[in-house]
Protein backbone atom coordinates (compact mmCIF):
# COMPACT_ATOMS: atom_id res chain seq x y z
CA UNK A 1 0.00 0.00 0.00
CA UNK A 2 1.50 3.27 -0.85
CA UNK A 3 1.38 6.96 0.75
CA UNK A 4 -1.88 8.11 -1.78
CA UNK A 5 -3.46 4.47 -0.87
CA UNK A 6 -2.63 4.87 2.99
CA UNK A 7 -4.78 8.41 2.62
CA UNK A 8 -7.74 6.96 0.86
CA UNK A 9 -7.76 4.61 3.90
CA UNK A 10 -7.60 7.34 6.52
CA UNK A 11 -10.07 9.40 4.89
CA UNK A 12 -12.83 6.26 4.30
CA UNK A 13 -11.97 5.29 8.15
CA UNK A 14 -12.42 9.18 9.05
CA UNK A 15 -15.89 8.49 7.21
CA UNK A 16 -16.61 5.42 8.45
CA UNK A 17 -16.52 6.56 12.12
CA UNK A 18 -18.43 9.81 11.40
CA UNK A 19 -21.39 7.75 9.57
CA UNK A 20 -21.64 5.75 12.67
CA UNK A 21 -21.52 8.50 14.98
CA UNK A 22 -24.08 10.03 13.02
CA UNK A 23 -26.33 6.68 13.04
CA UNK A 24 -26.04 6.20 17.09
CA UNK A 25 -27.21 10.37 17.62
CA UNK A 26 -29.63 9.78 14.73
CA UNK A 27 -31.29 6.46 15.99
CA UNK A 28 -31.48 7.71 19.32
CA UNK A 29 -33.05 11.12 18.57
CA UNK A 30 -35.58 9.54 16.66
CA UNK A 31 -36.59 7.27 18.94
CA UNK A 32 -37.23 9.83 21.94
CA UNK A 33 -38.60 12.53 19.55
CA UNK A 34 -41.18 10.34 17.79
CA UNK A 35 -42.20 9.27 21.63
CA UNK A 36 -41.84 11.77 23.94
CA UNK A 37 -42.51 15.05 21.82
CA UNK A 38 -44.16 13.13 18.32
CA UNK A 39 -41.76 14.74 15.84
CA UNK A 40 -39.48 13.07 13.68
CA UNK A 41 -35.64 14.16 13.42
CA UNK A 42 -35.81 16.20 9.91
CA UNK A 43 -39.47 17.73 11.60
CA UNK A 44 -37.59 18.82 14.59
CA UNK A 45 -34.10 19.96 12.26
CA UNK A 46 -36.64 22.01 10.04
CA UNK A 47 -38.48 23.59 13.10
CA UNK A 48 -35.18 23.97 14.33
CA UNK A 49 -34.05 26.24 11.82
CA UNK A 50 -37.17 28.55 11.82
CA UNK A 51 -36.79 28.76 15.58
CA UNK A 52 -33.29 30.25 14.89
CA UNK A 53 -34.25 32.97 12.67
CA UNK A 54 -35.08 36.26 13.97
CA UNK A 55 -38.39 36.71 11.71
CA UNK A 56 -39.03 33.14 12.07
CA UNK A 57 -39.16 32.24 8.61
CA UNK A 58 -36.95 31.24 6.01
CA UNK A 59 -37.68 30.92 2.02
CA UNK A 60 -38.16 27.08 1.13
CA UNK A 61 -34.92 27.28 -0.56
CA UNK A 62 -33.21 27.81 2.57
CA UNK A 63 -35.17 25.70 4.78
CA UNK A 64 -34.31 22.77 2.07
CA UNK A 65 -30.52 23.41 2.80
CA UNK A 66 -30.93 23.63 6.30
CA UNK A 67 -33.02 20.34 6.62
CA UNK A 68 -30.23 18.66 3.75
CA UNK A 69 -33.15 17.92 1.73
CA UNK A 70 -34.58 17.91 -1.72
CA UNK A 71 -36.54 20.79 -3.18
CA UNK A 72 -40.11 18.27 -3.51
CA UNK A 73 -38.69 16.42 0.04
CA UNK A 74 -38.92 19.99 1.54
CA UNK A 75 -42.16 20.44 -0.07
CA UNK A 76 -43.57 17.07 1.04
CA UNK A 77 -42.37 17.54 4.79
CA UNK A 78 -43.98 21.63 4.55
CA UNK A 79 -47.00 20.32 3.61
CA UNK A 80 -47.23 17.74 6.25
CA UNK A 81 -46.16 19.90 9.22
CA UNK A 82 -49.06 22.60 7.80
CA UNK A 83 -51.53 20.13 7.96
CA UNK A 84 -50.60 19.47 11.00
CA UNK A 85 -50.61 23.05 12.12
CA UNK A 86 -47.04 23.32 12.93
CA UNK A 87 -46.13 25.76 10.04
CA UNK A 88 -47.82 28.36 7.97
CA UNK A 89 -46.56 29.54 4.93
CA UNK A 90 -46.56 33.45 3.66
CA UNK A 91 -46.19 35.16 0.10
CA UNK A 92 -42.67 37.30 0.24
CA UNK A 93 -44.03 41.19 0.64
CA UNK A 94 -40.65 42.25 -1.97
CA UNK A 95 -41.19 38.84 -4.15
CA UNK A 96 -44.76 37.54 -4.99
CA UNK A 97 -43.25 34.61 -6.05
CA UNK A 98 -41.00 33.80 -2.91
CA UNK A 99 -42.84 31.52 -0.34
CA UNK A 100 -42.01 31.88 2.88
CA UNK A 101 -42.33 28.86 5.88
CA UNK A 102 -42.72 30.40 9.51
CA UNK A 103 -44.05 28.49 12.63
CA UNK A 104 -47.09 28.83 14.14
CA UNK A 105 -47.77 30.05 17.77
CA UNK A 106 -48.18 26.20 17.84
CA UNK A 107 -45.29 25.11 15.71
CA UNK A 108 -43.56 27.57 18.50
CA UNK A 109 -44.53 25.87 21.40
CA UNK A 110 -43.91 22.50 20.18
CA UNK A 111 -40.34 23.19 19.31
CA UNK A 112 -40.19 24.99 23.09
CA UNK A 113 -41.06 21.05 23.98
CA UNK A 114 -38.62 19.71 21.86
CA UNK A 115 -35.61 21.32 22.30
CA UNK A 116 -34.68 20.07 25.99
CA UNK A 117 -35.43 16.29 24.48
CA UNK A 118 -33.49 16.80 21.82
CA UNK A 119 -30.43 18.88 23.68
CA UNK A 120 -30.44 15.89 26.51
CA UNK A 121 -30.45 12.83 24.07
CA UNK A 122 -27.59 14.70 22.12
CA UNK A 123 -25.64 15.78 25.41
CA UNK A 124 -26.46 11.56 26.68
CA UNK A 125 -25.87 10.12 23.48
CA UNK A 126 -22.56 11.63 22.69
CA UNK A 127 -21.16 10.70 26.22
CA UNK A 128 -22.30 6.98 25.57
CA UNK A 129 -20.56 7.66 22.30
CA UNK A 130 -17.22 8.92 23.99
CA UNK A 131 -17.01 4.98 25.88
CA UNK A 132 -16.51 3.32 22.59
CA UNK A 133 -12.53 3.44 21.44
CA UNK A 134 -13.62 4.10 17.94
CA UNK A 135 -15.69 7.10 18.31
CA UNK A 136 -13.66 9.21 21.01
CA UNK A 137 -11.87 10.85 19.72
CA UNK A 138 -14.10 11.91 17.42
CA UNK A 139 -16.58 12.79 20.09
CA UNK A 140 -14.28 15.10 21.47
CA UNK A 141 -13.60 16.65 17.99
CA UNK A 142 -17.42 17.18 17.77
CA UNK A 143 -17.90 18.04 21.47
CA UNK A 144 -15.00 21.12 20.70
CA UNK A 145 -16.48 22.65 18.10
CA UNK A 146 -19.11 24.46 20.26
CA UNK A 147 -17.99 27.38 22.27
CA UNK A 148 -18.20 27.66 26.21
CA UNK A 149 -20.27 30.54 25.98
CA UNK A 150 -23.03 28.93 24.04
Amino acid sequence: MGISDDAVEVRAQGWRTLASLHGVIESELERQLSSRVGVSVVEYTVMDALGRQDGWHMRMQQLARAAALSPSATTRLVNRLEDRGILTRILCADDRRGIYTELTPQGRALLDDARPVHDDVLERTLEEARSVPELKTLVDVVSGLVSPAH
